[in-house]
């Protein structure tokens, strides 16, 4: 897909301490992730109106593609990713989910 860069993650659920230091390990999908070539500056985008939506739309069609798009969004809920964009979601679009996730888990 052009793609060029290495994909680094915000965080990640598995967490080693060395120390006084904390490492993050990568889950094993992420190698497998269409994305995983792509400058990640595509998947966090300056904004989400204006010239950053093309970015938004290509991001999004790379996921849309990407054999592991389940994995990414949910590990982007468990772990509160807060920008960018994540098995081919965006902020609103994650935090909407988590809401009805949420109203979904109340009512029963």
């Amino acid at each position: 897909m052009g793609c060029v860069g290495t994909l680094e993650p915000r965080a990640s659920p598995k967490r080693r301490t060395v120390g006084r230091l904390t490492t993050w390990t990568k889950p094993e999908w992420q190698a497998r992730a269409a994305c995983k070539d792509c400058d990640p500056e595509l998947f966090f985008p300056l904004g989400t109106t204006g010239a950053a939506v093309p970015d938004i739309e290509w991001a999004k069609t790379i996921c849309g593609a990407c054999p592991v798009q389940p994995e990414c969004l949910d590990f982007a809920l468990k772990t509160r990713q807060e920008f960018g964009i994540w098995g081919g979601t965006t902020e609103d679009e994650r935090r909407a989910l988590s809401r009805q996730q949420r109203k979904v888990n109340v009512s029963g």
